[in-house]
């Protein structure tokens, strides 16, 4: 989130505004099947390429943090959009179906898979 100084701002008013203009910006960078509670990864590894919407609830499971620190390593900290895992989309897959049995997401459907 960008940060605004108040003295740059003349009233409260333009730096409510501001504020409100922000909030907007980022509501449109959201894809509109990225519904609330979660969020988007791409799966990428050699040529094959898979986009996931999955629950937050994942962000608990240390299979799929253990994808994060590494993709952390390899793409850099600063990602922006969609996180890309350096994985196959089918490993990803089975780390989320393992995490479904095991009962660490708590809802149903805890996973969209997208081409």
């Amino acid at each position: 989130r960008k940060r605004f100084s108040s003295s740059a701002y003349s009233t409260s008013s333009e730096l409510n505004h501001a504020k409100f203009d922000e909030d907007t910006s980022v509501g449109k960078a959201v894809p509109g099947d990225v519904k609330e509670g979660f969020f988007a990864v791409s799966a990428a590894k050699g040529k094959e390429t898979q986009r996931f919407v999955i629950e937050l609830d994942h962000l608990t499971n240390p299979e799929f943090l253990s994808l994060l620190d590494e993709a952390r390593e390899v793409y850099g900290s600063h990602q922006t959009g969609v996180f890309s895992l350096s994985c196959q989309p089918h490993e990803l897959e089975e780390i989320l179906e393992h995490s479904k049995e095991n009962n660490v997401c708590t809802e149903s459907q805890d996973m969209v898979m997208l081409p």
